[in-house]
């Protein structure tokens, strides 16, 4: 268990916008900042992260919460990893008790496949710096391929010795299971006829260094390994086999190293090897990724779209297959990325080019090869199909598809028009060729549209093509009102019901300086009035009492203690403002009104709302209770009369309130 000194510690130190900002790239909205949704695919920013509140939201999938929550979302990580992943951010150190068999054996299967990855890393690391074979072999061979030892060592490179089982033996001596070893995918296991309760093990990686592969918070998910062997039968390049922690088509090799210069240069290259990153990295160029050899996914895309709008891909002087790579392409675009090419002399490759040239050199071999990829393609196809009318028909459809993938129609116009010159053909012949193409995707994106909006709406609770809910919208004020300002002190100026002499209902002024949660309370209390959504009933309590029990009551410290369903709704509460902001209301003429001056009024209306609407609720029962029965009921009509009564006097207090 991790002591409460150190979760408080790390609450404490944490910037949210610091953390955030290593996976979503943000940008300064008024007070807040906002981004893209790390947890779906959009073009337009609804992701928005609160510096004063310590809080996020994410109004497209509705997710929410504090600084652990989102690496709970994101990351996957266990409430104790996230503390642990913050305390390492910040140098903060972690104090917590030892774990008993019994504890490492309930830890869950994720995180048993996590430690026995960084384990395998750790020892590979041991085998190549610690072992005269890992010396001789695996760190000659980097050593070789032009990395320093600092280089290998900041990208935990090892080697696997040129055994059947060196590794798994280790590994079972350590205590890790081999049904974790399987899954990883770093232990082969095959049934043996000769001995069923005895399976053969198989290290999948003997003979060859290893690169491990890092989520973008530095958590090992798997491994690359090279052979080092003239072995034909042998795979050169070998990956981890996909499992529940490592996903090949949504990982990048290097982004955990890359990401923060990705950010602050705003551009991102990707390169096709490891060692393409490692010595770009090394040359200091940090900002490089690689797919690893796979054809490029939209999940990678997206990874990189957090962080940067611009996409450099780097290939090599004789890449085979260039125009089929550049196919691929077509998937940056969609996402509505700036793409550019670089291609490298003959016989180079970004990892030799970078070894072989200064910084400097690079930087600038980099800035004048660069070139805008629907000019680089339109002038290759171009090149290509000469004076074959067949080939050049196929080129136009071939650019006009690669245009008609990109959302911003003024990019697709000044791209028709330039590659109009390039191929020597009327823009209208493109035009028109794009206008066929695009009805069909224009038809998909309406259909998406209404799914998205629907979506949205569900987020927002507000029923689709239904009223909205009035009850749990007086409800959720309720709750904000509480979590913004129930510790504050409020003059309430108010009009209270009374019997005069003659025993009848009147209305009296009345001004009472209390905080705000005890006059919610007390209202609620006088009319016994339960909130209806369980959620909301939920929170409302907790909420009661954490600021009766603390004068200094944080909002943080409030939604950390909470489990994780309540702390994303008590964040959606918090960042309605934020989600309006999102509208632009004020460029349609709609000026909300600002809530911190007029709080006393804010809560009484609220309260009062809510009890009128109750009543009308309460009426209307009544109503279909005499419609039902064979006669007049008395006691119901008298009952109705008194509320009516009651409805009338409350309006006016109402009027009261807002006046």
């Amino acid at each position: 268990m991790i002591s409460k000194t150190t979760i408080d510690q790390v609450y404490e130190t944490a910037r949210l916008e610091e953390v955030i900002g290593d996976f979503v790239q943000l940008k300064k909205s008024g007070s807040n900042f906002k981004g893209l949704s790390p947890f779906t695919d959009e073009r337009t920013p609804s992701f928005m992260v609160s510096p004063v509140k310590q809080i996020w939201k994410d109004f497209s999938s509705g997710k929410g919460g504090n600084v652990v929550a989102f690496l709970m979302e994101h990351e996957h990580f266990t409430y104790p990893e996230a503390i642990k992943y913050l305390a390492k951010k910040y140098n903060i150190e972690v104090e917590e008790t030892e774990q008993s068999n019994e504890e490492k054996e309930q830890a869950n299967e994720l995180e048993s496949m996590y430690l026995v990855s960084e384990y395998a890393s750790s020892y590979f690391q041991d085998i190549l710096w610690k072992t005269e074979l890992g010396k001789a072999i695996g760190l000659s061979y980097f050593k070789e391929r032009g990395f320093t030892e600092d280089t290998i060592q900041k990208f935990g490179l090892g080697y696997c010795l040129d055994q059947w089982d060196g590794f798994t033996m280790a590994a079972l001596d350590k205590g890790y299971q081999l049904d974790y070893l399987e899954k990883t995918g770093l232990t082969i296991v095959k049934e043996d006829s000769n001995n069923p309760n005895s399976p053969k093990k198989f290290d999948r990686f003997k003979g060859r260094v290893m690169f491990p592969i890092h989520s973008l918070s530095g958590r090992v998910l798997g491994f690359g390994g090279r052979i080092l062997t003239n072995d034909k039968k042998a795979a050169k390049y070998l990956n981890s086999p996909e499992s529940e922690i490592y996903h090949k088509s949504k990982v990048l090799y290097g982004i955990y190293y890359a990401k923060q210069a990705i950010a602050k240069e705003d551009n991102c290259y990707l390169v096709e090897g490891y060692t393409d990153v490692i010595q770009f990295y090394q040359r200091g160029i940090h900002n490089v990724v690689s797919s690893s050899g796979t054809a490029l996914t939209p999940e990678q895309i997206r990874l990189v779209n957090r962080l940067t709008k611009n996409i450099t891909v780097l290939f090599d002087g004789d890449a085979a297959g260039l125009r089929a790579s550049l196919r691929g392409i077509d998937l940056i675009l969609e996402q509505g990325m700036n793409v550019r090419i670089c291609t490298f002399p003959e016989g180079e490759d970004p990892d030799s080019f970078a070894k072989n040239n200064e910084l400097e050199e690079v930087e600038q071999y980099l800035k004048d090869n660069s070139k805008d990829f629907i000019r680089f393609k339109a002038s290759l196809l171009v090149k290509e199909a000469s004076d074959d009318p067949i080939k050049r028909a196929d080129t136009v459809r071939d650019i006009v598809n690669s245009i008609s993938k990109i959302p911003d129609r003024i990019k697709k116009e000044i791209y028709v028009q330039e590659c109009a010159q390039i191929m020597n053909i009327s823009e209208g012949v493109l035009f028109s060729t794009l206008a066929q193409i695009g009805k069909k995707d224009q038809a998909d994106a309406l259909k998406k549209e209404k799914q998205d909006q629907k979506a949205f709406d569900v987020v927002r609770n507000e029923p689709v093509g239904e009223k909205v809910d009035v009850q749990y919208e007086l409800e959720r004020k309720i709750i904000e009102s509480l979590l913004l300002y129930g510790n504050r002190k409020e003059e309430f100026e108010d009009l209270v019901l009374k019997e005069n002499e003659s025993g009848d209902l009147v209305l009296e002024p009345e001004s009472l300086e209390i905080k705000v949660y005890e006059k919610v309370y007390l209202d609620l209390q006088e009319d016994e009035i339960e909130l209806a959504n369980p959620t909301f009933r939920d929170v409302y309590y907790k909420l009661i009492a954490a600021l009766n029990e603390n004068e200094d009551f944080k909002v943080s410290d409030f939604i950390a203690a909470l489990e994780q369903e309540l702390g994303n709704e008590v964040s959606s509460i918090l960042m309605e403002e934020e989600r309006y902001s999102l509208h632009n209301w004020e460029r349609k003429d709609i000026y909300p009104k600002e809530k911190g001056s007029v709080i006393a009024q804010l809560v009484s209306e609220t309260i009062l709302t809510l009890r009128c609407f109750l009543i009308k609720k309460r009426m209307q029962a009544l109503q279909n209770e005499t419609e039902d029965a064979k006669e007049d009921n008395k006691e119901i009509l008298e009952e109705i009369m008194n509320y009516l009564q009651l409805n009338k006097l409350l309006n006016q207090k109402l009027n009261r309130v807002l006046s």
